[in-house]
């Protein structure tokens, strides 16, 4: 049973969201055209493309939907409004159907339920399979992502079939529609004892990316555990391009368009002028504080490709926005060497242990975890020009 604490917690992380939503503040939409001269460094989170400097939380909500916008149009393509969902359940099997504009798709989710704890269970939906180790009081809802959208193949999957093959989503916004109707479905199953007010994310590689796409965009998401997933996860385009201009071979925003599809039609036309995009993906990491939630990056400085220098610099500088929330505790970074790419390390399981403990079970636990094993420092005069204001 949660304890008066635990559920306190609970109430006020719902009660923050509903208030934060944007449904409730009129925020300007993005002018067709954006004038963004180029910079090098990291995008001023605090700064609206109106040149209004976000200095109070109410200022936020406005600043927050157009980083979404901004994601949306660049880099990962629109997401449709949310369609009518209706569910059933069957034994361990929650079939899912999705309605819009006179047709229906349908996907289906297994649901594994913890052998301990008592219900309605916290769950974590797992893109794939867990590569993570998921503790015995939190259930497992196993999901195949690459049917909502295929992995590799332009204008397939449930998401397509529905909204049409030339659709301007890439896999990973499709993913995370899949996510949302999850969180649909188990909203109006109360019989698969799972509490959709204690769910999480997690994947690895493109998976861990398509996790933190997840829990940015579905604020009923309490935790996203994004595991190995790079650039366009933990990491940023432009740190990624200094990485390859001194050598090392990484994976850049230049070179995810070449055959992968995980990102939208439009990503191809803006990877050779980085600098000139208004975001980056540290502004991603922000959408996390608030409503606050938590997220875990978890990450690998043995392997190259995966732009380790990138990912401990960008999520430091998304972390400045949970730092203005006085909520730095919410965001973890735990990098780690190994050299099996999507393996776990016990020297992670602490770091792992705890924020499922605070972000799905109501634990007080402690969660100020910020560690890498990669010897790094933040070069604030490289990548960041911004002041960190105190939100209140």
């Amino acid at each position: 049973m949660h304890s008066l604490l635990s559920l306190l917690i609970l109430a006020t992380a719902s009660l923050a969201a509903s208030q934060a939503s944007t449904s409730e503040v009129s925020c300007p939409t993005l002018p067709t055209t954006i004038n963004y001269a180029s910079n090098p460094k990291l995008p001023d989170p605090f700064l609206t493309l109106n040149g209004t400097r976000v200095t109070s939380k109410a200022q936020w909500p406005c600043r927050r939907e157009e980083i979404k916008q901004l994601l949306q149009r660049y880099a990962l393509g629109t997401m449709p409004p949310k369609p009518t969902t209706s569910a059933t359940l069957s034994s361990n099997t929650l079939k899912i159907t999705a309605s819009d504009g006179g047709k229906s798709v349908s996907f289906s989710v297994s649901i594994k339920l913890p052998t301990s704890g008592s219900t309605p269970y916290p769950a974590i939906i797992a893109f794939g399979s867990a590569s993570i180790p998921i503790p015995n009081t939190v259930a497992v809802i196993t999901y195949q992502n690459f049917d909502i959208g295929a992995d590799n193949g332009r204008g397939k999957g449930r998401f397509y079939d529905l909204y049409g093959s030339s659709h301007n989503a890439g896999a990973m916004i499709t993913w995370a529609w899949g996510v949302s109707r999850i969180i649909d479905a188990l909203e109006l199953t109360p019989d698969a004892k799972i509490d959709p007010k204690r769910v999480g994310v997690t994947g690895c590689s493109r998976n861990g990316k398509g996790a933190m796409v997840a829990g940015a965009f579905e604020d009923r998401i309490a935790i996203a555990i994004p595991q190995e997933g790079g650039q366009g996860s933990a990491g940023c385009w432009r740190i990624a391009d200094e990485i390859q201009k001194n050598g090392t071979k990484v994976e850049t925003a230049h070179q995810i368009v070449n055959g992968d599809t995980w990102f939208s039609t439009d990503f191809p036309k803006y990877v050779d002028a980085v600098p000139t995009l208004p975001w980056d993906n540290h502004l991603m990491h922000a959408l996390f504080a608030d409503p606050p939630r938590g997220v875990l990056i978890v990450e690998n400085t043995a392997i190259d490709y995966l732009g380790p220098t990138s990912n401990y610099h960008c999520a430091s500088a998304g972390r400045t926005v949970f730092k203005a929330f006085g909520r730095q505790e919410n965001m973890g970074l735990s990098q780690v060497s190994h050299s099996d790419h999507c393996g776990f390390l016990r020297e992670s399981q602490a770091d792992l242990t705890a924020f499922i403990e605070r972000f799905l079970l109501g634990k007080d636990t402690k969660t100020d975890i910020w560690k890498t094993d990669g010897k790094f420092v933040v070069d604030e005069t490289r990548w960041i020009d911004w002041a960190v204001p105190t939100l209140l």
